[in-house]
Protein backbone atom coordinates (compact mmCIF):
# COMPACT_ATOMS: atom_id res chain seq x y z
CA UNK A 1 0.00 0.00 0.00
CA UNK A 2 1.15 3.58 -0.57
CA UNK A 3 2.64 5.58 2.37
CA UNK A 4 0.58 8.52 2.95
CA UNK A 5 2.90 11.90 2.59
CA UNK A 6 6.39 10.21 0.79
CA UNK A 7 8.12 11.32 -1.76
CA UNK A 8 10.28 9.55 -3.92
CA UNK A 9 12.25 9.57 -7.08
CA UNK A 10 12.11 8.52 -10.48
CA UNK A 11 15.07 6.75 -12.30
CA UNK A 12 16.40 3.84 -14.31
CA UNK A 13 18.86 1.53 -13.43
CA UNK A 14 20.61 2.55 -16.95
CA UNK A 15 20.97 6.32 -16.03
CA UNK A 16 23.56 5.85 -12.75
CA UNK A 17 26.51 6.85 -12.82
CA UNK A 18 29.01 4.35 -14.17
CA UNK A 19 32.52 3.46 -15.60
CA UNK A 20 31.44 0.60 -17.14
CA UNK A 21 28.76 2.43 -19.96
CA UNK A 22 25.66 2.06 -18.23
CA UNK A 23 24.28 2.00 -14.96
CA UNK A 24 24.29 -0.89 -13.31
CA UNK A 25 22.70 -2.63 -9.86
CA UNK A 26 26.10 -2.30 -8.23
CA UNK A 27 28.23 -0.33 -6.10
CA UNK A 28 26.24 3.19 -7.67
CA UNK A 29 22.65 1.80 -7.23
CA UNK A 30 23.65 1.26 -3.15
CA UNK A 31 24.71 5.06 -3.59
CA UNK A 32 21.71 5.80 -5.03
CA UNK A 33 19.74 3.91 -2.11
CA UNK A 34 21.66 5.70 0.25
CA UNK A 35 21.14 9.04 -1.18
CA UNK A 36 17.19 8.61 -1.10
CA UNK A 37 17.24 7.57 2.53
CA UNK A 38 19.34 10.69 3.25
CA UNK A 39 17.35 13.02 1.69
CA UNK A 40 14.04 12.27 2.98
CA UNK A 41 12.60 10.01 0.09
CA UNK A 42 10.37 6.39 0.26
CA UNK A 43 10.47 5.46 -3.06
CA UNK A 44 12.59 4.54 -5.68
CA UNK A 45 10.76 4.66 -9.37
CA UNK A 46 12.19 2.90 -12.06
CA UNK A 47 11.70 1.73 -15.60
CA UNK A 48 10.83 -2.01 -16.67
CA UNK A 49 13.94 -4.49 -16.28
CA UNK A 50 13.76 -6.42 -19.09
CA UNK A 51 16.42 -7.14 -22.21
CA UNK A 52 16.57 -4.67 -24.47
CA UNK A 53 16.96 -5.08 -28.77
CA UNK A 54 18.82 -2.61 -30.23
CA UNK A 55 16.53 -3.04 -33.58
CA UNK A 56 13.48 -1.54 -31.57
CA UNK A 57 15.94 1.28 -30.42
CA UNK A 58 16.71 -0.34 -26.48
CA UNK A 59 13.48 0.87 -25.62
CA UNK A 60 12.68 -1.15 -21.68
CA UNK A 61 9.15 -0.91 -22.97
CA UNK A 62 9.63 -3.65 -26.21
CA UNK A 63 11.17 -6.72 -24.86
CA UNK A 64 11.52 -10.13 -25.95
CA UNK A 65 9.89 -11.12 -22.57
CA UNK A 66 8.03 -9.76 -19.53
CA UNK A 67 9.74 -11.80 -17.12
CA UNK A 68 13.30 -11.57 -18.12
CA UNK A 69 16.43 -9.28 -16.63
CA UNK A 70 18.39 -7.03 -18.67
CA UNK A 71 21.84 -9.11 -18.67
CA UNK A 72 23.58 -5.25 -19.31
CA UNK A 73 22.52 -4.09 -15.87
CA UNK A 74 24.36 -6.79 -14.20
CA UNK A 75 27.45 -5.14 -12.13
CA UNK A 76 31.05 -6.06 -12.69
CA UNK A 77 31.93 -5.36 -9.41
CA UNK A 78 29.32 -7.96 -7.98
CA UNK A 79 30.95 -10.73 -10.02
CA UNK A 80 33.92 -9.92 -8.02
CA UNK A 81 31.87 -9.91 -4.95
CA UNK A 82 30.58 -13.54 -5.84
CA UNK A 83 34.19 -14.63 -7.00
CA UNK A 84 33.17 -14.96 -10.32
CA UNK A 85 35.47 -12.20 -11.59
CA UNK A 86 39.02 -10.87 -10.39
CA UNK A 87 38.83 -7.20 -9.04
CA UNK A 88 42.22 -7.05 -12.05
CA UNK A 89 39.34 -7.77 -14.64
CA UNK A 90 37.16 -5.14 -13.99
CA UNK A 91 39.72 -2.73 -15.98
CA UNK A 92 38.79 -4.73 -19.25
CA UNK A 93 35.28 -3.55 -18.96
CA UNK A 94 35.61 0.07 -18.45
CA UNK A 95 34.17 2.46 -21.33
CA UNK A 96 35.17 6.02 -21.75
CA UNK A 97 33.22 8.73 -20.15
CA UNK A 98 30.22 9.74 -21.71
CA UNK A 99 26.71 11.41 -20.46
CA UNK A 100 24.53 8.54 -23.08
CA UNK A 101 24.60 4.69 -23.16
CA UNK A 102 26.43 3.47 -25.87
CA UNK A 103 24.40 0.05 -26.03
CA UNK A 104 26.34 -1.51 -28.88
CA UNK A 105 29.65 -1.16 -27.13
CA UNK A 106 28.53 -1.87 -23.63
CA UNK A 107 26.73 -5.05 -25.30
CA UNK A 108 30.07 -5.97 -26.33
CA UNK A 109 31.74 -5.65 -23.38
CA UNK A 110 29.10 -6.98 -21.35
CA UNK A 111 28.99 -10.34 -22.99
CA UNK A 112 32.57 -11.02 -22.61
CA UNK A 113 32.15 -10.09 -19.21
CA UNK A 114 29.90 -13.11 -18.50
CA UNK A 115 31.09 -15.21 -20.61
CA UNK A 116 34.07 -15.25 -17.98
CA UNK A 117 31.79 -15.82 -15.10
CA UNK A 118 29.78 -18.61 -16.64
CA UNK A 119 33.51 -20.17 -17.29
CA UNK A 120 34.05 -19.46 -13.94
CA UNK A 121 31.67 -21.11 -12.72
CA UNK A 122 31.33 -23.68 -14.42
CA UNK A 123 35.44 -24.15 -13.83
CA UNK A 124 35.93 -26.58 -10.86
CA UNK A 125 39.60 -24.95 -10.57
CA UNK A 126 38.04 -21.63 -10.11
CA UNK A 127 38.98 -20.05 -6.66
CA UNK A 128 36.86 -17.73 -4.32
CA UNK A 129 33.46 -19.17 -5.60
CA UNK A 130 31.14 -17.77 -3.27
CA UNK A 131 27.96 -18.78 -5.05
CA UNK A 132 26.62 -21.31 -2.90
CA UNK A 133 26.11 -25.18 -4.00
CA UNK A 134 22.38 -25.65 -5.34
CA UNK A 135 21.58 -21.95 -5.51
CA UNK A 136 21.71 -21.71 -8.91
CA UNK A 137 19.52 -25.29 -9.22
CA UNK A 138 17.06 -23.62 -6.54
CA UNK A 139 16.55 -20.70 -8.83
CA UNK A 140 16.08 -22.43 -12.21
CA UNK A 141 13.14 -24.46 -10.19
CA UNK A 142 11.70 -21.71 -8.41
CA UNK A 143 11.50 -19.71 -12.15
CA UNK A 144 10.73 -22.33 -13.92
CA UNK A 145 7.48 -21.42 -15.52
CA UNK A 146 9.23 -18.65 -17.71
CA UNK A 147 13.09 -19.13 -17.01
CA UNK A 148 13.51 -22.62 -19.84
CA UNK A 149 11.44 -20.94 -22.61
CA UNK A 150 13.43 -18.10 -22.85
CA UNK A 151 16.44 -19.45 -22.99
CA UNK A 152 15.22 -21.74 -25.42
CA UNK A 153 13.43 -18.61 -26.93
CA UNK A 154 17.18 -16.77 -27.04
CA UNK A 155 19.59 -19.61 -28.10
CA UNK A 156 16.71 -20.69 -30.89
CA UNK A 157 17.01 -16.89 -31.86
CA UNK A 158 20.42 -16.81 -32.06
CA UNK A 159 20.60 -20.08 -34.29
CA UNK A 160 18.02 -18.93 -36.86
CA UNK A 161 20.13 -15.59 -37.28
CA UNK A 162 18.09 -13.12 -34.97
CA UNK A 163 15.06 -14.64 -36.97
CA UNK A 164 11.56 -13.88 -35.74
CA UNK A 165 9.97 -16.97 -33.95
CA UNK A 166 7.20 -16.70 -37.00
CA UNK A 167 9.96 -17.70 -39.18
CA UNK A 168 11.90 -20.44 -37.73
CA UNK A 169 11.38 -23.81 -38.99
CA UNK A 170 8.31 -25.35 -38.48
CA UNK A 171 8.85 -27.70 -35.98
CA UNK A 172 10.41 -24.96 -33.92
CA UNK A 173 8.07 -22.31 -34.77
CA UNK A 174 5.17 -24.60 -33.17
CA UNK A 175 6.78 -26.24 -30.22
CA UNK A 176 6.96 -29.38 -31.22
CA UNK A 177 7.79 -31.20 -28.03
CA UNK A 178 10.88 -33.94 -29.59
CA UNK A 179 12.12 -31.16 -31.47
CA UNK A 180 12.47 -28.81 -28.47
CA UNK A 181 13.69 -31.89 -26.66
CA UNK A 182 16.33 -33.15 -28.89
CA UNK A 183 17.40 -28.80 -29.80
CA UNK A 184 17.44 -28.52 -25.76
CA UNK A 185 19.83 -31.64 -25.25
CA UNK A 186 22.13 -30.46 -28.19
CA UNK A 187 22.43 -27.13 -26.86
CA UNK A 188 22.30 -27.96 -23.13
CA UNK A 189 25.32 -25.61 -22.20
CA UNK A 190 24.12 -22.36 -24.12
CA UNK A 191 20.69 -22.64 -22.74
CA UNK A 192 21.82 -23.15 -19.28
CA UNK A 193 24.50 -20.45 -20.07
CA UNK A 194 21.42 -17.96 -20.69
CA UNK A 195 19.62 -19.15 -17.43
CA UNK A 196 22.73 -18.54 -15.54
CA UNK A 197 22.76 -14.33 -16.86
CA UNK A 198 19.01 -14.26 -15.51
CA UNK A 199 20.31 -16.13 -12.35
CA UNK A 200 23.47 -13.58 -11.74
CA UNK A 201 20.74 -10.51 -12.19
CA UNK A 202 18.16 -12.13 -9.75
CA UNK A 203 20.94 -12.69 -7.18
CA UNK A 204 22.25 -9.27 -7.50
CA UNK A 205 19.09 -7.59 -7.64
CA UNK A 206 18.03 -9.68 -3.95
CA UNK A 207 21.60 -7.79 -2.70
CA UNK A 208 20.34 -4.63 -4.04
CA UNK A 209 16.43 -5.12 -2.67
CA UNK A 210 18.15 -5.91 0.67
CA UNK A 211 19.88 -2.45 1.02
CA UNK A 212 16.35 -0.56 0.07
CA UNK A 213 14.95 -2.62 2.79
CA UNK A 214 17.54 -1.58 5.56
CA UNK A 215 16.99 1.90 4.62
CA UNK A 216 13.73 1.80 4.17
CA UNK A 217 13.44 2.52 0.68
CA UNK A 218 10.17 0.93 -1.04
CA UNK A 219 10.77 0.21 -5.06
CA UNK A 220 8.08 0.75 -7.24
CA UNK A 221 8.35 -1.24 -10.60
CA UNK A 222 6.88 -0.81 -14.21
CA UNK A 223 4.57 -3.21 -16.19
CA UNK A 224 4.06 -2.70 -19.59
CA UNK A 225 0.50 -3.57 -20.47
CA UNK A 226 1.36 -5.08 -23.98
CA UNK A 227 4.22 -7.27 -24.82
CA UNK A 228 6.18 -7.76 -28.08
CA UNK A 229 5.02 -10.26 -30.95
CA UNK A 230 8.60 -11.37 -31.15
CA UNK A 231 8.99 -12.56 -27.61
CA UNK A 232 9.31 -15.64 -25.69
CA UNK A 233 5.40 -14.85 -24.15
CA UNK A 234 3.64 -15.05 -27.12
CA UNK A 235 5.86 -17.72 -28.60
CA UNK A 236 4.73 -19.77 -25.52
CA UNK A 237 1.73 -18.79 -25.72
CA UNK A 238 -0.06 -18.06 -28.56
CA UNK A 239 -3.63 -18.99 -28.04
CA UNK A 240 -3.66 -16.31 -25.40
CA UNK A 241 -3.02 -13.48 -27.64
CA UNK A 242 -5.36 -12.91 -30.92
CA UNK A 243 -3.22 -14.10 -33.83
CA UNK A 244 -4.80 -15.40 -36.82
CA UNK A 245 -4.41 -18.95 -38.60
CA UNK A 246 -1.23 -18.23 -40.06
CA UNK A 247 -0.31 -17.53 -36.50
CA UNK A 248 0.17 -13.70 -36.79
CA UNK A 249 -1.23 -11.08 -35.20
CA UNK A 250 -4.73 -10.50 -36.79
CA UNK A 251 -5.37 -7.02 -34.43
CA UNK A 252 -2.91 -5.17 -33.25
CA UNK A 253 -2.61 -2.01 -30.36
CA UNK A 254 -2.39 1.81 -30.65
CA UNK A 255 -4.21 4.60 -29.31
CA UNK A 256 -6.37 6.60 -31.63
CA UNK A 257 -6.44 9.90 -33.49
CA UNK A 258 -6.24 12.86 -31.37
CA UNK A 259 -5.20 16.62 -30.69
CA UNK A 260 -0.92 15.58 -30.68
CA UNK A 261 -1.69 12.90 -33.97
CA UNK A 262 -3.50 12.62 -36.68
CA UNK A 263 -3.54 9.42 -37.40
CA UNK A 264 -3.23 7.86 -34.21
CA UNK A 265 -0.42 5.56 -32.77
CA UNK A 266 -0.44 2.11 -34.19
CA UNK A 267 2.10 0.41 -31.53
CA UNK A 268 1.86 -2.89 -33.29
CA UNK A 269 1.79 -5.40 -30.32
CA UNK A 270 -1.06 -8.39 -30.40
CA UNK A 271 -4.11 -7.63 -28.28
CA UNK A 272 -4.69 -10.27 -25.79
CA UNK A 273 -7.31 -13.17 -26.29
CA UNK A 274 -8.74 -11.94 -23.13
CA UNK A 275 -11.81 -15.23 -23.60
CA UNK A 276 -9.40 -17.44 -23.37
CA UNK A 277 -7.03 -16.11 -20.46
CA UNK A 278 -10.41 -15.70 -18.44
CA UNK A 279 -10.91 -19.17 -19.47
CA UNK A 280 -7.26 -19.90 -17.87
CA UNK A 281 -8.26 -17.83 -14.48
CA UNK A 282 -5.83 -15.21 -16.05
CA UNK A 283 -3.19 -17.63 -14.86
CA UNK A 284 -0.31 -15.73 -16.92
CA UNK A 285 -1.38 -12.39 -15.53
CA UNK A 286 -1.22 -13.65 -12.07
CA UNK A 287 2.03 -15.19 -13.00
CA UNK A 288 3.53 -11.85 -14.25
CA UNK A 289 1.88 -10.26 -10.98
CA UNK A 290 3.60 -12.66 -8.37
CA UNK A 291 6.65 -12.17 -10.52
CA UNK A 292 7.52 -8.51 -10.17
CA UNK A 293 5.44 -8.13 -6.42
CA UNK A 294 8.93 -10.35 -5.74
CA UNK A 295 10.65 -7.66 -7.07
CA UNK A 296 9.34 -4.56 -6.31
CA UNK A 297 6.78 -3.61 -3.48
CA UNK A 298 4.81 -1.14 -6.12
CA UNK A 299 3.90 -1.65 -9.54
CA UNK A 300 2.36 0.92 -11.91
CA UNK A 301 0.63 -0.07 -14.99
CA UNK A 302 1.49 1.67 -18.51
CA UNK A 303 -1.59 2.65 -20.22
CA UNK A 304 -4.18 1.21 -17.54
CA UNK A 305 -6.89 2.68 -19.58
CA UNK A 306 -6.74 -0.29 -21.69
CA UNK A 307 -8.14 -2.89 -18.97
CA UNK A 308 -10.99 -1.03 -19.31
CA UNK A 309 -11.70 -0.40 -23.08
CA UNK A 310 -8.44 -0.62 -25.67
CA UNK A 311 -8.27 0.63 -29.39
CA UNK A 312 -7.96 -2.28 -31.87
CA UNK A 313 -6.80 -1.96 -35.26
CA UNK A 314 -6.50 -4.30 -37.96
CA UNK A 315 -3.51 -5.84 -38.51
CA UNK A 316 -3.72 -4.84 -42.32
CA UNK A 317 -4.17 -0.91 -41.52
CA UNK A 318 -0.89 0.88 -41.67
CA UNK A 319 -2.46 3.44 -39.41
CA UNK A 320 -4.81 4.06 -35.87
CA UNK A 321 -7.63 5.60 -37.93
CA UNK A 322 -9.94 2.66 -38.60
CA UNK A 323 -9.53 0.93 -35.05
CA UNK A 324 -12.20 0.66 -33.04
CA UNK A 325 -13.06 0.83 -28.97
CA UNK A 326 -13.59 -2.95 -27.09
CA UNK A 327 -14.51 -3.72 -23.88
CA UNK A 328 -11.75 -5.52 -21.70
CA UNK A 329 -12.63 -7.30 -18.89
CA UNK A 330 -10.57 -5.35 -16.67
CA UNK A 331 -12.82 -5.91 -13.03
CA UNK A 332 -12.45 -10.09 -13.79
CA UNK A 333 -9.03 -9.56 -14.21
CA UNK A 334 -8.55 -7.26 -11.17
CA UNK A 335 -10.72 -9.35 -8.96
CA UNK A 336 -8.69 -12.45 -9.80
CA UNK A 337 -5.43 -10.65 -9.02
CA UNK A 338 -6.81 -9.66 -5.76
CA UNK A 339 -7.86 -13.25 -4.40
CA UNK A 340 -3.96 -14.39 -5.04
CA UNK A 341 -2.41 -10.49 -4.07
CA UNK A 342 -4.73 -9.14 -1.50
CA UNK A 343 -3.34 -5.53 -1.01
CA UNK A 344 -2.44 -5.55 -4.57
CA UNK A 345 -0.54 -2.26 -5.00
CA UNK A 346 -0.76 -0.70 -8.36
CA UNK A 347 -0.45 2.54 -9.68
CA UNK A 348 -2.60 3.00 -12.27
CA UNK A 349 -0.83 5.20 -15.22
CA UNK A 350 -4.35 6.94 -16.55
CA UNK A 351 -2.54 10.09 -18.41
CA UNK A 352 -4.04 10.98 -21.47
CA UNK A 353 -8.45 11.37 -21.87
CA UNK A 354 -9.80 9.36 -19.43
CA UNK A 355 -13.24 8.27 -19.94
CA UNK A 356 -15.45 7.51 -16.94
CA UNK A 357 -15.27 3.54 -17.13
CA UNK A 358 -11.63 3.81 -16.72
CA UNK A 359 -12.03 5.83 -13.17
CA UNK A 360 -14.48 3.67 -12.30
CA UNK A 361 -12.39 0.20 -12.95
CA UNK A 362 -9.57 2.55 -10.87
CA UNK A 363 -11.70 3.36 -8.48
CA UNK A 364 -13.74 0.26 -8.12
CA UNK A 365 -9.79 -0.98 -6.59
CA UNK A 366 -8.90 1.85 -4.57
CA UNK A 367 -6.11 2.28 -7.49
CA UNK A 368 -3.79 5.70 -7.03
CA UNK A 369 -3.92 7.53 -10.76
CA UNK A 370 -1.23 9.59 -11.99
CA UNK A 371 -0.76 13.31 -11.90
CA UNK A 372 1.87 15.48 -13.79
CA UNK A 373 2.22 19.20 -13.20
CA UNK A 374 3.85 19.45 -16.11
CA UNK A 375 0.38 19.16 -18.12
CA UNK A 376 -1.45 21.32 -15.80
CA UNK A 377 -1.30 24.62 -17.53
CA UNK A 378 -2.89 24.06 -20.93
CA UNK A 379 -6.28 26.76 -21.50
CA UNK A 380 -8.78 26.51 -19.01
CA UNK A 381 -5.52 25.65 -16.43
CA UNK A 382 -7.82 26.14 -13.54
CA UNK A 383 -10.08 23.13 -13.92
CA UNK A 384 -7.13 20.85 -14.85
CA UNK A 385 -6.67 17.79 -12.62
CA UNK A 386 -3.07 17.64 -12.85
CA UNK A 387 -3.42 21.24 -11.33
CA UNK A 388 -2.23 21.05 -7.80
CA UNK A 389 -5.16 22.41 -5.98
CA UNK A 390 -7.03 19.56 -7.46
CA UNK A 391 -5.15 16.85 -6.42
CA UNK A 392 -6.44 13.97 -4.03
CA UNK A 393 -4.76 12.08 -1.29
CA UNK A 394 -5.05 8.84 -3.18
CA UNK A 395 -2.86 9.85 -6.43
CA UNK A 396 0.94 10.14 -6.96
CA UNK A 397 1.91 13.59 -8.33
CA UNK A 398 4.69 13.94 -10.82
CA UNK A 399 6.65 16.81 -12.36
CA UNK A 400 6.90 14.94 -15.36
CA UNK A 401 7.94 11.53 -16.73
CA UNK A 402 10.14 9.46 -18.63
CA UNK A 403 7.98 10.19 -22.16
CA UNK A 404 8.40 14.38 -21.41
CA UNK A 405 10.82 17.03 -21.62
CA UNK A 406 12.91 18.04 -18.28
CA UNK A 407 11.35 20.67 -16.62
CA UNK A 408 14.31 22.67 -17.26
CA UNK A 409 13.52 21.80 -21.27
CA UNK A 410 9.94 22.48 -20.93
CA UNK A 411 10.19 25.69 -19.50
CA UNK A 412 13.04 27.08 -21.84
CA UNK A 413 11.51 25.33 -25.17
CA UNK A 414 8.43 23.85 -25.28
CA UNK A 415 5.77 26.22 -23.32
CA UNK A 416 3.41 27.59 -25.68
CA UNK A 417 2.36 30.99 -25.29
CA UNK A 418 -0.66 29.61 -23.25
CA UNK A 419 0.81 27.83 -20.70
CA UNK A 420 3.28 30.55 -19.88
CA UNK A 421 0.86 33.24 -19.18
CA UNK A 422 -0.94 30.93 -16.77
CA UNK A 423 1.89 29.91 -15.16
CA UNK A 424 2.48 33.36 -14.48
CA UNK A 425 -1.42 33.86 -13.70
CA UNK A 426 -1.01 31.11 -11.34
CA UNK A 427 2.40 32.52 -9.44
CA UNK A 428 1.33 35.79 -9.74
CA UNK A 429 5.23 36.90 -11.19
CA UNK A 430 7.17 35.48 -13.72
CA UNK A 431 9.27 32.52 -12.72
CA UNK A 432 12.83 33.36 -13.49
CA UNK A 433 14.22 29.94 -15.28
CA UNK A 434 16.78 28.96 -12.81
CA UNK A 435 14.05 28.76 -10.05
CA UNK A 436 11.17 26.97 -12.01
CA UNK A 437 12.40 23.53 -10.71
CA UNK A 438 12.91 24.13 -6.76
CA UNK A 439 9.10 26.42 -7.22
CA UNK A 440 7.63 23.86 -8.89
CA UNK A 441 9.06 20.33 -7.08
CA UNK A 442 8.45 22.54 -3.68
CA UNK A 443 4.52 22.95 -5.17
CA UNK A 444 4.03 19.20 -6.00
CA UNK A 445 5.50 18.44 -2.33
CA UNK A 446 2.87 20.46 -0.22
CA UNK A 447 0.42 19.26 -2.22
CA UNK A 448 -2.50 16.63 -1.23
CA UNK A 449 -1.49 14.15 -3.67
CA UNK A 450 0.04 11.11 -1.05
CA UNK A 451 2.98 10.32 -2.88
CA UNK A 452 4.96 12.65 -4.81
CA UNK A 453 7.25 11.13 -7.52
CA UNK A 454 10.23 13.56 -9.53
CA UNK A 455 12.65 12.45 -12.06
CA UNK A 456 16.08 12.56 -10.97
CA UNK A 457 16.67 15.23 -13.80
CA UNK A 458 14.31 17.30 -12.54
CA UNK A 459 16.06 17.18 -9.10
CA UNK A 460 19.69 18.10 -10.44
CA UNK A 461 18.04 21.01 -12.74
CA UNK A 462 19.04 19.61 -15.67
CA UNK A 463 18.20 20.67 -19.45
CA UNK A 464 16.66 19.02 -22.53
CA UNK A 465 19.42 17.14 -23.16
CA UNK A 466 19.24 14.76 -20.28
CA UNK A 467 15.45 13.91 -21.70
CA UNK A 468 14.96 9.93 -21.24
CA UNK A 469 12.23 9.33 -24.47
CA UNK A 470 10.76 11.44 -26.97
CA UNK A 471 7.54 9.44 -28.10
CA UNK A 472 7.78 11.53 -31.44
CA UNK A 473 11.49 9.99 -32.43
CA UNK A 474 12.57 6.80 -33.31
CA UNK A 475 15.90 6.90 -32.48
CA UNK A 476 18.09 8.36 -29.88
CA UNK A 477 16.17 7.61 -26.77
CA UNK A 478 16.61 6.04 -23.83
CA UNK A 479 20.28 6.99 -23.88
CA UNK A 480 20.63 9.48 -21.05
CA UNK A 481 22.91 8.78 -18.35
CA UNK A 482 24.01 10.71 -15.41
CA UNK A 483 27.55 10.00 -16.48
CA UNK A 484 30.71 9.78 -14.11
CA UNK A 485 29.75 12.89 -12.68
CA UNK A 486 27.69 11.10 -9.37
CA UNK A 487 24.83 12.69 -7.91
CA UNK A 488 24.50 16.86 -6.94
CA UNK A 489 24.39 16.19 -2.73
CA UNK A 490 23.55 20.15 -2.66
CA UNK A 491 20.35 19.50 -4.36
CA UNK A 492 19.84 16.33 -2.78
CA UNK A 493 20.18 18.26 0.66
CA UNK A 494 17.69 20.55 -0.50
CA UNK A 495 14.72 18.19 -1.43
CA UNK A 496 15.39 17.15 2.12
CA UNK A 497 14.67 20.17 3.62
CA UNK A 498 11.91 20.86 1.42
CA UNK A 499 10.53 16.81 2.09
CA UNK A 500 10.98 17.56 6.01
CA UNK A 501 8.97 20.83 5.66
CA UNK A 502 6.33 19.32 3.87
CA UNK A 503 5.81 16.49 5.50
CA UNK A 504 7.00 13.58 3.52
CA UNK A 505 9.47 12.47 5.87
CA UNK A 506 11.25 12.53 9.15
CA UNK A 507 15.19 13.83 9.18
CA UNK A 508 17.88 12.52 6.65
CA UNK A 509 21.24 10.77 7.73
CA UNK A 510 24.57 11.74 6.19
CA UNK A 511 24.25 12.57 2.43
CA UNK A 512 26.74 9.72 0.42
CA UNK A 513 29.23 10.23 -2.11
CA UNK A 514 29.47 7.32 -4.82
CA UNK A 515 32.67 6.34 -6.54
CA UNK A 516 32.72 9.28 -8.25
CA UNK A 517 33.28 12.85 -7.55
CA UNK A 518 29.59 14.83 -7.25
CA UNK A 519 28.93 17.72 -8.90
CA UNK A 520 29.48 20.79 -6.54
CA UNK A 521 26.33 22.80 -5.99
Amino acid sequence: MLVQRASGILCHVSCLPSCFGIGDIGPEASAFVSNLAASGQKYWQLLPLSPTNPALANSPYSSASAFAFNELLISPEGLVQDGLLLKQDLELFVLPSCDSVDFEAVARKKQDMLDRAWEAYCSTASSGQVIPEGEFEFFESAQATWLNDYALFVVLKARFAGAAWIDWPVQFRDRNPMALSVFQIENAGQVRKEKFKQFLFYRQWLRLRGECLSHGILLIGDIPIYVNYDSADVWRHPEFFMLDESMRPAVVAGVPPDYFSEEGQRWGNPIYNWPVLADNGFSWWIERFRHNLALFDEVRIDHFRAFAQYWEIPSTEKTAKKGRWVDAPGKELFTALREHFPLLPVIAEDLGIITPDVDALKDRFGFPGMKVLMFAFHNDYLKSRDLPENYQSLSVAYTGTHDNNTLQGWYNHDLTPVERANIRSYFGCDIPADSINSVLIARLLFSAAGLVIIPLQDVLALGGEARMNNPALILGNWKWRLGERGFHLGKFEYLRLLTIASGRCGEGTVLRVGSFPEVLA
